[in-house]
C-alpha cells in the first residue's frame, strides 16, 4: 500500500509559477515510478508527467514541456512537479500517482492515487 497526499495547489496569475509536492508513505517510496496527472472541468484525467524511480529519468506531455518539471527526493519520500509560465489552460485538479512500471503515461497502470490538488491560472 502507498498513501499519496498532494499540496501545493493554488491561484495564479498566467505566466506564474506553483510548485507541487507529493509525500509518500507506506511502501519503500525509493522503489515506485511516480507521475502526475490532470483533470480540467468537463475533461478528461490525462498524463503530464512521469519519472522513474532514481529520478534519472523522466517524461512530458507535449503540452507542458519545456514549462513543467517532474523531480523527486526518494530520502524525503516527495515527488515534485515545478510549474512555470503558467497559462489558463493549465487549471486543472493536479494529482500524483504511483506505478510499478516506469514511466508509464497510460492511467491504468497507476495503482495508488493521491487525493489531488486544485491549481487555478487567471488570465
Amino acid at each position: 500500500q502507498v498513501q499519496l497526499v498532494e499540496s501545493g495547489g493554488g491561484l495564479v496569475q498566467a505566466g506564474g509559477s506553483l510548485r507541487l509536492s507529493c509525500n509518500a508513505s507506506g511502501r519503500t517510496f525509493s522503489s515506485i515510478s511516480m507521475g502526475w496527472f490532470r483533470q480540467a472541468p468537463g475533461k478528461e484525467r490525462e498524463f503530464v508527467a512521469a519519472v522513474d524511480w532514481s529520478g534519472g529519468s523522466t517524461s512530458y506531455a507535449g503540452s507542458v514541456k519545456g514549462r513543467f518539471t517532474i523531480s523527486r527526493d526518494n530520502a524525503k519520500n516527495t515527488v515534485y512537479l515545478q510549474m512555470n509560465s503558467l497559462k489558463p489552460e493549465d487549471t486543472a485538479v493536479y494529482y500524483c500517482a504511483a506505478s510499478t512500471l516506469r514511466l508509464s503515461v497510460q492511467q491504468h497502470n497507476y495503482v495508488y492515487w493521491g487525493q489531488g490538488t486544485q491549481v487555478t491560472v487567471s488570465s
